[in-house]
């Protein structure tokens, strides 16, 4: 089966992933083709902006975009989950509309007439029709930022923490779209019963790596005494696992936790009678 993983800024963060989900893909220099130690796949990197596209042609069975180039591109494909990872780290991101600090501008009724330059040409184009007002959208190739207001009086550019528009001196009207990484799929190959099953084992496993990044295991030993004590301070998907041990006064505990938690939690399970407390990270949390 085809997949395609977005070449470019999501490249290393997506292959990552992959590793914590089980697959070890690795790219060679300057090509365009993975090597995967799964036989049943064939990994090819694009930009994440032509991943739509090639999927709904059937060049690819599925692949990893973002929402924002499956609304641009319009690509008739079939959404099979959100993976919710970008550049920056585990968050979804956002394509604003933005003007410079200075301007007059206060609402994107303002730009009547006026000149905005992206790379996310249709969806702006559209969202102008939605809110009533005229506008030349020109196509940017690079230094978005740069453009105004000498060149265009307002862009609608992506980001995570706004931290280039403020760099840039800009200030945000409004948010055109809210985007983040989406798994899709080719619907003719989702027909293929095979490359449907293959596909959603693809989702569960990387949907297991994403909701394991941000937990971790916690192991420890409780005199039973004790126990409804421990029990109270822990959290679990469902309920901790408690296993007895060779000696008939002490359990075993075992939960999964928030790992900002924690720090916090640790010295009050201590407190409260548990010893021998381990804590240990967490590849894949399947609900």
């Amino acid at each position: 089966m085809k997949i395609g993983l977005p070449k470019g800024s999501l490249e290393q963060q997506t292959l990552s992933l992959f590793a914590r989900a089980g697959f070890d893909i690795s790219v060679p220099d300057r090509s365009y083709f993975a090597r995967t130690d799964d036989a049943e796949l064939e990994a090819m990197l694009f930009r994440a902006q032509e991943i739509p596209r090639y999927v709904e042609q059937g060049v690819l069975d599925c692949g990893l975009s973002g929402h924002d180039w499956i609304m641009e591109t319009g690509a008739r494909v079939e959404e099979i989950c959100e993976l919710v990872y970008s550049k920056q780290g585990i968050g979804r991101y956002a394509w604003v509309l933005a003007v410079h600090n200075d301007s007059t501008f206060k609402s994107p009724q303002d730009l009547q007439g006026k000149r905005i330059a992206t790379e996310l040409v249709n969806v702006t184009r559209r969202y102008l029709a939605e809110k009533g007002v005229t506008a030349e959208v020109e196509y940017s190739w690079g230094a978005t930022e740069a453009k105004v207001p000498t060149l265009v009086d307002a862009i609608v550019e992506g980001t995570e923490t706004g931290a280039s528009l403020l760099a840039h001196n800009l200030r945000v009207l409004d948010t055109v779209l809210s985007s983040s990484t989406r798994l899709i799929a080719n619907r003719e190959s989702m027909k293929d019963e095979w490359k449907r099953q293959k596909t959603e084992n693809i989702q569960t496993l990387l949907q297991g790596a994403l909701q394991a990044e941000a937990m971790v295991g916690l192991k420890m030993n409780v005199e039973r005494a004790h126990l409804q004590a421990v029990l109270a301070l822990l959290p679990a998907l469902k309920n901790p696992t408690i296993s007895g041990l060779s000696d008939e006064n002490f359990v075993a505990v075992e939960v999964v936790a928030e790992e900002r938690q924690v720090r916090e939690l640790i010295p009050r399970l201590k407190r409260a009678g548990a010893s021998g407390i381990i804590e240990y990270p967490l590849n894949k949390v399947i609900p």
